[in-house]
């Protein structure tokens, strides 16, 4: 008899709620901290996409921009995001992240990745983590845009 794992939709199914839980269990073991998920999702598009602007950060974590405008604003009044003019139209604002705000947003990500590390050595034997390793390849492609 076939397991639900075994098709498409039974492995889509069993994939979403695993990452749920893993993306839980993550944000579980993040360090405290006194910023909402939002800003600190914000702080990390940031460091990844370097300056951008209120609308290209809305777009980019799928909220409305009068949202995101909020956003910015509770991180600028704490120090973590700055902005310039946008170099290519003065009409645009660029944002991005402050020194302070760097160094956060890299520690704690740090801090998750050696969690996850730790957890994979605890929990997975060499031919397991081998696996796993292979098994990224296709779930990069899987989140890909196309």
């Amino acid at each position: 008899m076939a397991k639900p794992q075994d098709s498409a939709a039974g492995v889509a199914g069993e994939l979403r709620e695993v990452m749920v839980l893993l993306k839980r269990r993550i944000r579980e073991e993040a360090p405290p901290n006194d910023m909402s998920w939002g800003q600190l999702s914000v702080l990390g598009q940031l460091d990844r996409a370097g300056p951008c602007t209120v609308s290209e950060l809305a777009r980019a974590e799928s909220v409305r921009p009068q949202s995101m405008g909020e956003t910015v604003a509770a991180l600028q009044k704490a120090g973590f995001v700055q902005g310039q003019p946008d170099p290519n139209d003065g009409r645009r604002t660029l944002l991005s992240l402050t020194p302070s705000a760097r160094d956060l947003v890299r520690a704690r990500r740090a801090a998750r990745e050696d969690w996850l590390m730790r957890r994979i050595k605890q929990k997975f034997s060499a031919p397991e983590q081998k696996q796993l390793c292979d098994a990224l390849a296709l779930l990069r492609r899987l989140a890909e845009k196309d």
